[in-house]
């Protein structure tokens, strides 16, 4: 699994999504509760930015229809989506926040 740095931890502010893009592919970093999460920045709803949207503690919820994917797991907590989105490993060294976005075989 390749790690890639994406930014600074002090770059990230407390429930604000920060949009990273690794290798073609749109990610939506978000530090909340203490903890940095990595999750598809694209909702499985409507193509549309997450990182555009509100966090309300592990969730991130899809500006345009409502929708709330689980940080942790990337399930739809309600309608209109009902297909999750990817989430991504992440780990922290220093100040650096990695994400990895590539499949274990």
């Amino acid at each position: 699994m390749a790690f890639v740095r994406v930014c600074g931890l002090s770059e990230l502010a407390e429930d604000t999504p920060k949009r990273v893009e690794i290798d073609g592919t749109p990610v939506s970093v978000v530090l909340t509760e203490g903890e940095v999460f990595a999750i598809h920045d694209i909702c499985s709803h409507a193509n549309v930015s997450l990182s555009e949207g509100e966090v309300d503690g592990c969730a991130i919820e899809c500006w345009l229809h409502g929708s709330s994917f689980d940080l942790r797991t990337g399930k739809p907590s309600g309608l209109p989506a009902t297909r999750p989105v990817p989430v991504y490993p992440v780990k922290t060294e220093g100040d650096d926040v990695l994400v990895s976005v590539t499949q274990e075989s």
